[in-house]
């Protein structure tokens, strides 16, 4: 890769889109000591402002639920509401730093029309058996939310209604069922306060975007923001998805699958005159459980892309997901098992959680750089000033380092190296030679504690002369040089 820019070429905003928004899989997982570690280290090291979680209202977090002071009197005893699990979660999250993004799923068992559940923690996903009572726990919770932490620090949070109703899986009703479900929460949190930010349809694959805008838009329920998930690999289950790109790109075995789908919900929304914040709220490599190469520079790399790529498409993209600790199929049991995590179950950083580090070390200002014609390598690159930086990527799977010179700013002094490759600034290159045990001895983790902050290349990975410096990049890896 041979890159000479023009470090004073006109530059445009870069936004970071990547920041301020984080998941994690379910809300019982934030009454953990050890979530609320690794949401605080997110906060630190990658910008998180947000977190996302479904579960809000299931049993586990007692919204609905007996009340103790009636157990002995049978005539008195009903469910009611109770909010004491869900403000500790809030008041947590809100000393960190951390906004709650208000996710109204699923429904309490009490509430369920039918037995269907979701995950191996049986989430209740039938509709409501009554809409009525269903608003009234909307805006009860709603309310006293306001009243608990205050209406201004409530309007700086997002209002999601459900999670992939367009998934058997997770909606056991059809889009009709979802479209009354999304009109009467909303209405239940705008008649709190008519401020507050209401999203949806949160659907996997970014399908029934057009349908929910022609719903909100002939039943005057629009949308404040959209929210859409992809995966690269959705590809392989024939979605309905948006897509702008070659059709070479729309199925499963091209990089570029996800980026497609980004640029057609994009133009999608502005054809239909939306002028909302669109979130990708969940987005990555593989929707499948287990994935091992999610784990590796591999998926650092094709993070690094996306980004690069369609970053400015949307207002925020939030890796799917944080934290290992996760629990849908099942728990992991081994340290490493390919799960979604950016961080391990000990709270070890992955490659793709140091690929997020990364992007968020560049600058504002963002001049045009050449990619590579087959769009497996490329570069962003940024100026604020006398600061700059170029981020590199490389997707293909040679396994061969690839050689990058590059051309720096007259006047550019000593430049600072940072890579993530098959064993710089990866963990589990670390663990793997420990033999890579399941279980990690109490001086084994702090061990790899000790070796899991992002590093800087060795000077002498870095040769320059002049105005130009070579180094070498990966294959699949992820380059910053920073001055």
């Amino acid at each position: 890769m041979n890159l000479q820019p023009d470090w004073l070429a006109p530059t445009t905003p870069l936004r970071h889109t990547w920041q301020g928004l984080v998941n994690i899989d379910q809300f019982r997982w934030m009454v953990r000591r050890d979530t609320q570690d690794q949401l605080r280290l997110a906060h630190d090291e990658l910008g998180a402002r947000h977190v996302r979680a479904v579960g809000m209202f299931d049993d586990e977090m007692r919204v609905l639920g007996a009340d103790p002071q009636s157990f002995n009197d049978p005539a008195r005893r009903g469910k009611r509401l109770n909010w004491q699990v869900v403000d500790y979660v809030i008041e947590s999250l809100l000393d960190m730093g951390i906004n709650p993004m208000f996710t109204t799923t699923f429904v309490p068992s009490e509430m369920a029309s039918g037995p269907a559940t979701c995950f191996s923690t049986r989430s209740h996903v039938s509709p409501p058996k009554d809409y009525q009572q269903w608003a009234h726990l909307v805006s009860q919770s709603v309310k006293h939310a306001i009243e608990r932490f205050g209406r201004q620090t409530v309007r700086q949070w997002y209002f999601e209604v459900w999670n992939e109703p367009n998934l058997r899986g997770f909606w056991d009703g059809d889009q009709a069922d979802f479209h009354q479900l999304w009109q009467t929460t909303r209405r239940a949190i705008k008649q709190v306060d008519g401020e507050l930010r209401v999203g949806g349809p949160s659907t996997a694959r970014a399908e029934w975007i057009g349908d929910f805008l022609e719903f909100g838009r002939k039943h005057d329920c629009m949308p404040d923001y959209i929210i859409a998930h992809v995966y690269n690999n959705d590809s392989a289950s024939n979605p309905l998805s948006p897509f702008e790109g070659p059709q070479a790109d729309k199925e499963n075995q091209s990089p570029h699958f996800a980026a497609g789908v980004v640029r057609g919900v994009r133009s999608l929304a502005d054809s239909m005159g939306f002028k909302g914040e669109i979130h990708w709220n969940e987005w990555g490599k593989s929707w499948w459980p287990c994935f091992a190469a999610r784990e590796s520079e591999a998926e650092a790399a094709w993070v690094v892309k996306s980004m690069c790529e369609v970053s400015q498409l949307g207002d925020y993209f939030a890796y799917w997901c944080l934290s290992d600790i996760y629990d849908q199929v099942g728990y992991g049991a081994q340290t490493f098992h390919g799960n979604y995590g950016m961080m391990n179950l000990q709270g070890l950083r992955k490659p793709a959680w140091f690929a997020h580090q990364l992007l968020g070390m560049l600058g504002g200002q963002r001049i045009a750089a050449p990619t590579a014609d087959d769009g497996l390598s490329g570069a962003l690159l940024t100026r604020d000033g006398q600061k700059w930086a170029a981020l590199l990527w490389n997707i293909a799977e040679s396994g061969q380092d690839q050689t990058v010179r590059l051309r720096l700013p007259d006047g550019a002094g000593a430049a600072k190296l940072y890579r993530i490759g098959p064993k710089e600034n990866n963990i589990l290159h670390a663990w793997r030679q420990m033999g890579s045990p399941d279980y990690l001895l109490r001086e084994q983790k702090q061990s790899l504690r000790e070796q899991n902050l992002l590093t800087p290349a060795p000077a002498e990975a870095l040769r320059q002369e002049g105005d130009q410096v070579e180094f070498s990049l990966s294959s699949p890896g992820v380059a910053l040089l920073l001055g």
